[in-house]
């Protein structure tokens, strides 16, 4: 049987402002190539389908026409929901929907409820673990002792364990789960499941299975050889610009984990990064190739340049997120407010605020248009 991994779609999340639905249909439909060339069987989807509990009508239908694709594909789809996602929004009519091959894990109590497959070496148990919120799942399942994510999915790998000791010995096992696995490396896209301080569960939690999809951590990543993150489709954060997003192709034989492949899918559009003077930016050729990125730019020009987006985007039209940090090392040291006004007038005061903030005080035309307003401010007090 052959599998593909995938997770953390976040369909409908938008990158600094900028819509990205375009780019995730375009990236989700390449998934259905996939599963057409490599003859996929199944489509492990592990959470996080959409970027927020109540996605619009848009996200809806990009994640509905990705789905249809991939089973038109060829492939079955096993799903369960991420932290990101609304269990009870994404499990709806999932009865109905698992008789057209779309099979639906976002309850705890089907937690050791499998989907069952059959290949020439016998069956295939694909559990799903939602993700689970600590505090409540803790209660639900029964749990007394650990808290935390280790306690909870700790109890549910236990359920799993057990439904699989009573099945036809040979029966191969496959869990999707969305969680923190000790050993991952994040990025700046994810959001923070910690509880208590303490979000990162140990690999061995998921031991007896045959292969651990894993979602939630957004770069591609090999814990074990069984246990793995496929990592978003799309880059969502600057620290994703030197990943390369893929999905894994998973092989099963009768004796379990046969082998697994990375398929590297296409970039809508690359993320990059520059640094330098303004000037220098918008006039050196070397940095053509830039022009078609999404663009974080960090600035090091000694004083704060005046309209400095709409000068970058004229030349790069998608740059997005733009910093200022001057070469001069110049670093405004943390004052109290009474520290800091301490003994100066009021025109001191906002001469040291523009020399703060930019990198240099007023210049003439500035310090008589700040004089004058103040001088206005005070007839107004007086009065």
């Amino acid at each position: 049987m052959r599998l593909l991994h995938t997770s953390d779609w976040h369909v409908g999340r938008t990158f600094h402002g900028l819509d990205l639905l375009a780019e995730q249909d375009a990236v989700l439909a390449h998934l259905a190539d996939v599963v057409a060339a490599e003859g996929v069987d199944v489509v492990l989807v592990s959470g996080d389908i959409y970027d927020r509990a109540v996605p619009s009508a848009e996200a809806v239908q990009v994640a509905n026409r990705a789905l249809s694709r991939l089973r038109h594909a060829g492939a079955h789809i096993v799903l369960t929901s991420g932290n990101h996602d609304s269990a009870p929004r994404l499990g709806a009519f999932g009865e109905f929907a698992a008789a057209g091959g779309l099979h639906l894990r976002t309850t705890i109590d089907r937690i050791a409820d499998p989907v069952l497959f059959d290949d020439e070496h016998g069956p295939v148990a694909i559990y799903g673990i939602p993700y689970l919120e600590p505090e409540p799942a803790r209660h639900t399942l029964g749990v007394t002792g650990a808290r935390g994510h280790t306690g909870v999915l700790t109890e549910a790998m236990r359920r799993i364990r057990a439904d699989l000791a009573e099945r036809a010995r040979g029966t191969r096992s496959v869990v999707l789960a969305h969680a923190f696995v000790t050993g991952g490396a994040p990025t700046e896209s994810e959001r923070s499941i910690a509880i208590g301080g303490v979000e990162q569960v140990p690999g061995s939690v998921f031991d007896g299975a045959d292969y651990v999809a894993l979602g939630h951590l957004h770069g591609p990543q090999t814990l074990a050889e069984h246990l793995r993150y496929s990592g978003s489709p799309v880059a969502y954060s600057f620290s994703e610009a030197q990943q390369r997003k893929s999905v894994w192709i998973v092989d099963l034989d009768a004796s379990g984990l046969a082998g697994v492949r990375r398929h590297e899918l296409p970039v809508p559009r690359r993320l990059a990064k520059i640094t330098g003077r303004l000037a220098d930016l918008l006039a050196d050729p070397a940095h053509d190739e830039l022009a078609e990125c999404y663009l974080s730019v960090t600035l090091t020009d000694a004083v704060r340049p005046v309209d400095a987006m709409r000068l970058l985007r004229e030349r790069f039209p998608h740059a997005v997120h733009l910093e200022w940090q001057p070469e001069s090392g110049k670093t405004s040291a943390a004052l109290r407010y009474a520290a800091a006004v301490r003994g100066r007038s009021d025109e001191e005061i906002a001469h040291g605020f523009l020399d703060d903030c930019r990198g240099a005080p007023p210049n003439e035309r500035e310090a008589a248009l700040l004089r004058t307003a103040l001088e206005k401010a005070d007839r107004e007090d007086a009065a």
